[in-house]
């Protein structure tokens, strides 16, 4: 019960003060969960992260609930999920029932502004240390730089490139497994 109130004091203070939905708040989760709590260690940590991106769902709930039930099954992962949502669900109803009133006021308007490039900032920072952490190397930089230009140049929708992604490393899976086979045959 103590890992799952844990779990639950970590998410939220992180759902708290993180603006920017679950990309921005990752950095904050490693922090967390890697650095101080030690609960997974830094390539697990962003192993879980491929795997929660290729997943349907909110990104911030999914790397809760992964969390959580890495941590204390079940019951960690209701808990992680819990305290990643509630306070943005809060501060939802509190904004939507003020906002509506005030939302064409040029403070208001600044303020929405003044967040956009922070919240960029946020969503950047663990981008960056998901590629150092990739270990990505001249031969292996063609994979994000072809999904780059796929999707954002020829607009191609990131379904069809995680799709093609995951049928390539099937593939290349069968076939590293073969040629090991024929290598291991006197």
């Amino acid at each position: 019960m103590k890992k799952s109130l844990q779990l639950f004091a970590t998410f939220f203070k992180i759902g708290a003060f993180t603006l920017g939905g679950g990309y921005a708040m990752l950095s904050m989760v490693e922090k967390a969960v890697v650095d101080q709590k030690k609960w997974i260690d830094a390539d697990e940590f962003w192993d879980m992260i491929a795997v929660i991106q290729s997943l349907p769902g909110v990104f911030a709930v999914n790397t809760a609930l992964y969390v959580g039930h890495r941590i204390d099954g079940t019951r960690g992962a209701v808990a992680a999920m819990l305290g990643a949502i509630i306070p943005s669900i809060t501060i939802i109803l509190l904004l939507a029932t003020v906002f509506h009133e005030y939302r064409d006021l040029p403070v208001v308007e600044r303020i929405f502004k003044g967040i956009r490039p922070c919240v960029v900032a946020l969503i950047l920072a663990p981008s960056l240390r998901m590629v150092k952490s990739a270990k990505l190397n001249w031969k292996t930089a063609i994979i994000p730089l072809a999904t780059v230009f796929l999707i954002w140049w020829c607009k191609i929708s990131p379904a069809y490139v995680i799709i093609t992604a995951i049928v390539g490393s099937f593939c290349y899976a069968i076939y590293i497994n073969r040629c090991v086979k024929k290598e291991d045959k006197p």
